[in-house]
């Protein structure tokens, strides 16, 4: 089962997944998309269930899910992507995006209770808070938080869940792990939702100026969609419970980005520094993936250069753009 499945990470994993096993997803469309799913639907391993995961589920109960044999069966996985996750999102829905932490997450433990499936919880580098100069986290770095800022309903609500997951894990016996995702892009990413790569592309293929907020030699890490997706299922078939970074461990300039795409878009666009910068965006940190590529096996594969020219071709069909070469 995939929670948030029509969403960017989640439509990818549920792509990955259907080739072997049979796949639930679950999503509300709150910020999903069905086009996102559309070539799924038709895939006999995939069934999609559209509910709100803030109020409960019983998946034994739905006709549609029969042919999985649900009421014998029951489900052995459960991936939790249920949440929204890109910076307008939750500055738009911060009690969704509360809710999502705290009532979804419980929802989705009580089934993994149910079940006795594995249960692979999707958080997020930004519980780390504000990076210590370009210093990588570690997964046992406490953070450092403003849970009364712009950002807190989505950062502290991850932290919450987190808490949640390894107390039932304790005390109820579920076999948890946890993904901290930093930066990650790719096909379906939604132009324009305030970040930074679906951003610039979509104005770099419109020849519109580039605006970066700050220093142009700001660093930060950028983690292709294929890789994170590979990371998640190596965590889930792991043999151990715990909390692992999932992200690219290579810092690059923001300026270095922008100049990248615009010359990958043959774009006229320049570049606008801004220094207002706005409330909703951070500065992001590097990840430490010692843990991972050292437990998991995993280490991304995906060059910038290669994702962003995937990422180029998806948002230009998507937009429409004619004639611009990527």
């Amino acid at each position: 089962m995939v929670a948030g499945g029509a969403g960017f990470i989640g439509s990818h994993l549920c792509d990955r997944l259907v080739a072997d096993a049979n796949v639930i997803c679950v999503d509300n469309f709150v910020t999903g998309a069905e086009e996102n799913i559309d070539l799924l639907l038709k895939n006999e391993h995939f069934k999609f269930i559209k509910h709100d995961l803030r109020e409960n589920l019983n998946l034994s109960q739905l006709p549609e899910l029969d042919e999985f044999k649900i009421k014998y069966q029951g489900v052995q996985q459960i991936y939790h992507l249920a949440c929204p996750t890109s910076p307008r999102d939750y500055r738009r829905l911060p009690i969704e995006t509360l809710e999502a932490n705290a009532l979804a997450t419980k929802h989705l433990l009580d089934m993994a209770v149910e079940y006795e499936a594995r249960l692979v919880f999707s958080s997020t580098s930004a519980i780390y808070g504000e990076p210590e100069k370009s210093k990588p986290f570690t997964e046992d770095h406490w953070g450092f938080i403003d849970h009364l800022g712009k950002r807190s309903c989505y950062n502290e609500g991850k932290r919450f869940a987190e808490t949640m997951v390894v107390n039932f894990g304790e005390h109820r016996h579920v076999d948890w792990r946890i993904a901290r995702v930093f930066n990650t892009y790719g096909p379906r990413l939604k132009a324009e939702d305030g970040r930074l790569i679906p951003d610039f592309v979509s104005r770099a293929l419109n020849n519109r100026p580039l605006i970066i907020f700050g220093s142009p030699h700001a660093m930060s890490t950028f983690c292709y969609i294929s890789d994170i997706v590979d990371g998640l299922m190596k965590l889930m078939a792991s043999d151990t419970t715990g909390v692992y970074n999932l992200g690219h461990p290579d810092a690059v300039e923001i300026g270095k980005v922008a100049a990248t795409i615009i010359a990958l878009t043959n774009s006229t666009s320049k570049v606008d520094i801004d220094n207002q910068i706005p409330d909703y965006i951070v500065r992001q940190g590097i990840p430490n993936i010692t843990k991972a590529r050292d437990q998991l096996g995993w280490f991304p594969l995906i060059s910038l250069a290669q994702g962003l020219e995937k990422t180029i071709d998806y948002i230009k069909a998507h937009q429409g753009v004619l004639g611009v070469k990527a």
